[in-house]
């Protein structure tokens, strides 16, 4: 697609367009081909939003995967991962090959756009729609008041356009003349982009050199299917407004994946800037069981959909949870033993983590190995047509912590739940001194917002000692020490609620307890019930009651 006879408008090869932060923690843009080959030099690709860099860091992946051929087999990827060089040179030819699609403003297949698309009626488009940093409808909630949302540059609308394709809200789209869907107009939900149904999750490495190649599953048997159809959209003839037809759309496997059309996406402006967007409906994907394509969420088990269809297992992406912490899920990250009997498992980790786990096996990723596990998922609001909020973590953790059989994961696991139950004994001494004081709501808020101050107490905690886990850590001493650390945590967060709990609490009063009998409950009984408590949450502190009168205020 070389010696096209029209100018390059604004080509993603050579144009900076992506943000990363280099080794020095400085943030500059880079090209597409400038990502690949300083990618030894930098530590991370470096967006607006943890989502725009998830999405624009599977492209990347898209193009890596289709110039390392797979990688064909484990071996291909472990002398990528020996070397720690990617091959610039093939990149470079074939994002040469493909240059004309690259260009954000070709007259005839601009990228991830449709060149002709448009509404029945002439209509003026913003850029409202198309940045999800603009809650659309609330300009006074944004800051890019006035003249920020007259006109944005290419570079800008470039990196919104592929985070468009991948997170857009569901809701009613513009009607593109040409779609058999459109009625009256408009163009019905039919869900939101490709990534937002996901619980994303990437491993990212010291450099993005490594980042790329750990989120690399090579084509091989247990990994990821060759098929010949499976081509990335630049690689397919330019879509239309319609909807492609059920018996090509596929998807065939991670490339139709990585750069599936959600929407159909056309920018108004020149290289001088972009001024509008026509967003349309693209097309629909059904996630269902498409965890053998998809290495970079977290599955579980649909129980509405086996019931319905009356087969198991049935497979859907997982989204975070966003109101807790990625340590407290920390289960549902890796890999699940083998189950013990005929019974599929109820969850799936993401294939990105389950391929780092098999190299820490072989031998190919040293037992020293830590990666940062990346975690990144959306909520989205009413009938999913407005983003609610962006969720981003990452951990921090020894490979050894994925293999099914290590002792330090079960300690790790373990050490999270010793956490939990530490809380919820934290949960009930808050609960129980707004019942000395005088409270009859049995959820008077007290218990949650203890609950708030216990895990935000531990967070740094927990991360920092996960860290630390190597294959020196000896298991049972360190969940010892963990244990003793939540203790005095705990312990002094429980000290100042029943030093706060005041005189009425002191006196205390008689109420019936959760199953109906009569208890006196006062700030001296609550502190007892918790430390006897504590005690039975966290048995390997087994600190004594003058270690606990000699601990620092």
């Amino acid at each position: 697609m070389t010696g096209s006879p029209h100018p390059v408008e604004f080509s993603l090869v050579d144009e900076a367009w992506i943000p990363v932060l280099d080794a020095t923690g400085r943030r500059r843009d880079v090209s597409l081909l400038g990502l690949f080959a300083q990618a030894g030099d930098v530590r991370m690709i470096a967006c607006e939003l943890p989502t725009q860099t998830f999405a624009i860091l599977r492209l990347a992946l898209a193009i890596l995967h289709c110039t390392t051929g797979g990688p064909p087999g484990e071996a291909a990827w472990r002398a990528l991962w020996r070397d720690r060089t990617l091959p610039i040179a093939e990149i470079a030819d074939y994002l040469d090959e493909f240059r004309d699609r690259f260009d954000l403003l070709h007259p005839r297949h601009p990228f991830y756009q449709v060149a002709d698309l448009r509404a029945a009626k002439n209509n003026t488009y913003g850029l409202e729609r198309l940045i999800a940093d603009v809650p659309n409808g609330l300009p006074f909630l944004t800051t890019r008041a006035g003249s920020g949302m007259e006109s944005i540059t290419p570079a800008e609308a470039a990196r919104w356009l592929v985070h468009c394709q991948a997170y857009d809200p569901s809701g009613i789209k513009t009607g593109a003349v040409g779609d058999d869907r459109v009625k009256g107009g408009r163009g019905y939900p039919i869900g939101v982009g490709t990534l937002g149904s996901l619980g994303g999750v990437h491993l990212e490495g010291a450099t993005l050199l490594e980042t790329l190649l750990l989120n690399l599953v090579p084509v091989a048997p247990g990994w990821q299917v060759a098929d010949e159809r499976d081509l990335p959209v630049w690689e397919r003839e330019p879509q239309t407004a319609a909807e492609e037809a059920d018996s090509t759309r596929g998807p065939y496997g991670l490339l139709s994946l990585y750069t599936w059309q959600s929407r159909r996406i056309r920018l108004f402006g020149d290289p001088g800037g972009i001024t509008g967007a026509m967003i349309s409906n693209g097309d629909r994907l059904d996630w269902q069981d498409r965890h053998l394509l998809e290495p970079m969420s977290v599955w579980g088990r649909s129980g509405p959909r086996e019931t319905k269809q009356k087969r198991t297992p049935i497979y859907l992406p997982r989204p975070h949870d966003h109101g807790r912490a990625l340590w407290r899920g920390l289960q549902s990250l890796l890999p699940a033993p083998p189950p013990s009997g005929t019974e599929a498992p109820q969850r799936l980790s993401p294939m990105v983590v389950q391929w780092l786990a098999r190299l820490t096996v072989t031998g190919v990723v040293g037992a020293d190995f830590k990666a940062r596990t990346r975690a990144t998922s959306v909520t989205y609001g009413t009938q999913q047509a407005v983003v609610d909020e962006v969720f981003s973590d990452a951990l921090t953790m020894s490979v050894l912590l994925l293999v099914d059989d290590s002792a330090l994961r079960a300690t790790a696991v373990d050490a999270a739940g010793d956490a939990e139950a530490a809380v919820k004994v934290l949960r009930r001494l808050a609960d129980h001194l707004a019942r000395a004081a005088g409270s009859r709501d049995t959820d008077s808020g007290e218990a949650d917002r203890a609950a708030e101050r216990g895990y935000a107490l531990l967070d740094r905690a927990f991360r920092d000692w996960l860290a630390r886990l190597g294959p020196q850590s000896d298991p049972a001493a360190e969940r010892a020490a963990w244990q003793r650390l939540v203790r005095r945590a705990i312990a002094r967060l429980g000290d100042i609620l029943v030093a706060a709990a005041g005189p009425k609490a002191w006196i205390g009063r008689t109420g019936t307890d959760h199953a109906g009998r009569e208890v006196h409950y006062s700030s001296s009984q609550a502190e007892a019930w918790f430390y006897v408590g504590l005690a039975k949450a966290l048995p390997m502190a087994a600190e004594s009651a003058q270690q606990r009168q000699e601990e620092p205020a």
